[in-house]
């Protein structure tokens, strides 16, 4: 049996692949984010879900994630699972290799991942062969759902919220306060995953001009910033994952398109490709 872990920061997928044939067993959990998480931390978030795999019968762990930006956060993942998993294999990768098997598998294209973070990478051969790297929620992911709330909130206290959209949003969120901000932005866990809720409230009002507009920013900020730095940018094509990307897609098409750029396949997750990618191993 192996277990396909995919990992954002809101939510985390596990699935259990028995054999080639046979149904495969899925469910959810919090997300998990090394880059901000012990692997204590992580153990405590997830243990449940990790009491539950210790009594699978597991012989490898392919698990990918977001926050792996290098070996220290590869081994938070490790310690973290590896007491749960006997004598299972374990492979930690990042979530931007999930995205290149799922959506590029062997063939050239650019993979994007837009959910509650932002990402994206060249891939050649089922290979990361480039990047232009990513700088996070505080100086990047222009695009994702924690950049798209960000954008909204500082709209609110910039007061420049249409009174309309102001006054929906009061309704639905009350009124917050600077500091009622400050708090989860500067010293509440996961700040990211707050200010992706307020994504939502853009998806709802999307025809709004003012929405409407803040999302198609969003978007050209990171065709801008990231896919036309890419050399092979116009020659092959862009590939999204992510729900950001996914219930957004006819406005992402349309700004991606409008730079030159074909717009390959939008899937809401990676797991799918993920599954078929790992099938093959049983």
């Amino acid at each position: 049996m192996i277990l396909i872990v995919e990992s954002g920061s809101t939510k985390t997928e596990w699935r259990f692949i028995a054999g080639p044939n046979q149904a495969y067993e899925s469910f959810f959990s919090a997300g998990i984010n090394p880059y901000y998480q012990s692997a204590d931390e992580i153990t405590s978030d997830q243990k449940p879900t990790l009491d539950k795999l210790a009594q699978k019968n597991i012989q490898h762990v392919f698990y990918y994630g977001t926050g792996v930006t290098d070996d220290s956060k590869r081994e938070v993942v490790q310690q973290a699972l590896q007491p749960f998993m006997g004598k299972a294999t374990i492979q930690v990768a990042n979530d931007l290799v999930a995205a290149g098997i799922s959506l590029c598998g062997d063939e050239p294209g650019i993979a994007c991942i837009l959910g509650t973070g932002a990402n994206s990478g060249y891939f050649e051969g089922g290979k990361l062969t480039e990047q232009i790297p990513p700088l996070g929620f505080w100086l990047g992911d222009e695009g994702s759902g924690a950049n798209l709330g960000k954008r909204l909130i500082l709209a609110y206290l910039h007061h420049e919220l249409p009174s309309d959209l102001r006054d929906m949003f009061i309704k639905r969120f009350g009124t917050l306060t600077r500091l009622d901000i400050f708090e989860h932005a500067y010293q509440k866990e996961f700040p990211n995953r707050w200010f992706a809720t307020f994504s939502k409230f853009l998806f709802d009002h999307r025809k709004h001009p003012f929405c409407y507009a803040m999302i198609e920013k969003a978007f050209q900020d990171f065709c801008q910033l990231y896919l036309i730095k890419y050399e092979a940018s116009k020659d092959v094509p862009i590939h999204f994952t992510g729900s950001v990307a996914f219930y957004y897609s006819d406005i992402l098409k349309r700004v991606v398109s409008s730079f030159g750029l074909r717009v390959g396949v939008i899937s809401e997750a990676p797991m799918a490709g993920l599954t078929l990618f790992h099938k093959k191993m049983i």
